[in-house]
């Protein structure tokens, strides 16, 4: 981000509503920022699914789910068309859309989110 984006940024959480509705490109600034909070994700391998060699991820929370599915998918070399599960705590399958901070919240274990995957549907 540029030095005149950041100063917009930081403008637009001090400016009044009369002020940003003069001005709306400030208050988009500040919405346009990614979360730079990262959580650590574990991946445990079911099944004959393959083991990754490293386990613990760290992850933006803002990403949705379906981010976390794609970055498996690369790791593991899998094509859009192969099989994979991903399931949170060996429980449930969470929706793509979900955002990985509320999940994170919700069912972290020892500060880690658990995700299962596996090549066949094992639950829920």
């Amino acid at each position: 981000m540029s030095s005149q984006a950041a100063d917009l940024a930081s403008l637009a959480e001090t400016l009044t509503p009369s002020q940003i509705s003069q001005n709306p490109s400030l208050a988009l600034e500040k919405y346009k920022k990614k979360d730079a909070v990262k959580v650590i994700v574990r991946f445990r391998a079911i099944g004959n699914a393959p083991i990754l060699k490293q386990n613990l991820y760290k992850i933006n929370a803002s990403n949705k789910f379906q981010a976390v599915i794609q970055f498996l998918r690369r790791e593991l070399n899998y094509k859009a068309s192969d099989p994979l599960f991903l399931y949170i705590n060996s429980a449930f399958s969470p929706a793509p859309d979900e955002i990985v901070a509320n999940l994170v919240k919700c069912f972290n274990t020892d500060g880690h989110l658990i995700i299962n995957y596996c090549t066949s549907a094992a639950w829920g």
